[in-house]
């Protein structure tokens, strides 16, 4: 695969709207390794290698462990992930899948057990900025290094 053209240096305002979403995701205060289980849930759900490649390797430098890692696509049935983890993994899909899953009720009355409203909207503006990040790099055919 070869990438389309370079996005950041076609439009440097665009790359740093999206520098600016990613700064206001980390001082949320969310869990970097909860952060890190987002984007890599999100990114496999979109398909975005690129993305799956930068963020695994991100996880394992943040401490995650390989077996979750592996374990992540088939989250509901690993007994690896602890409640908070589950209901952010959940909210994740949802709100990924937002054109078919309309973020249902049932999802949204679980993730409240693990989340206050002040997590829940920070976790929400992760996934969006994941969700944008993996568009950008698909749309462009940006390269996993």
């Amino acid at each position: 695969m070869q990438a389309r053209f370079d996005y950041a240096k076609a439009s440097p305002a665009a790359r740093a709207a999206m520098l600016a979403l990613e700064k206001a995701v980390r001082e949320t205060g969310l869990e970097k390794p909860l952060l890190e289980l987002v984007r890599m849930r999100a990114s496999q759900i979109n398909g975005c290698a690129f993305c799956i490649d930068m963020h695994s390797k991100d996880a394992r430098a943040a401490g995650e462990t390989e077996q979750r890692l592996y374990s992540l696509n088939a989250w509901r049935e690993a007994p690896f992930f602890n409640e908070r983890e589950r209901a952010a993994l959940e909210w994740t899909e949802a709100v990924t899948k937002v054109a078919s899953s309309r973020v249902p009720d049932e999802v949204y009355a679980r993730v409240r057990h693990s989340f206050s409203e002040t997590e829940l909207t920070n976790l929400t503006l992760a996934v969006i900025a994941i969700n944008g990040w993996n568009r950008i790099a698909i749309a462009f055919r940006m390269v996993p290094a």
